[in-house]
């Protein structure tokens, strides 16, 4: 019965956070710091969780395949790639590094 107290109390939390941005008057977020920090978090969050996947393993930090990978995908982002060879590369490289360890 627990996992259903657990399941109702994460659905009224995400309701209730929902709702909390939803009461946010409108004026504030027409301040220039509000539409800087909307257009800038999303882009901080992602950056994030890539590196905790990239080099991390568990509390360990590893440099393993994965980062190869990632390498290999922000040089085809500075040479302007399309975003399926970008993501292409990635997969190249690290199945060719872990297929040479």
């Amino acid at each position: 019965m627990s996992v259903w107290i657990a399941i109702g109390a994460t659905a009224l939390g995400c309701y209730l956070v929902k709702l909390l941005g939803l009461s946010v008057p409108t004026g504030a977020l027409e301040h220039p710091w509000a539409k800087r920090l909307a257009a800038l978090l999303p882009v901080a969050l992602l950056a994030a969780l890539t590196a905790q996947q990239t080099f991390a393993e568990q509390t360990v930090l590893v440099l393993d395949a994965r980062a190869a990978g990632l390498g290999a995908a922000a040089l085809a982002l500075v040479l302007r790639a399309p975003f399926l060879v970008v993501v292409a590369a990635a997969v190249l490289v690290t199945a060719g590094v872990r297929a040479m360890a």
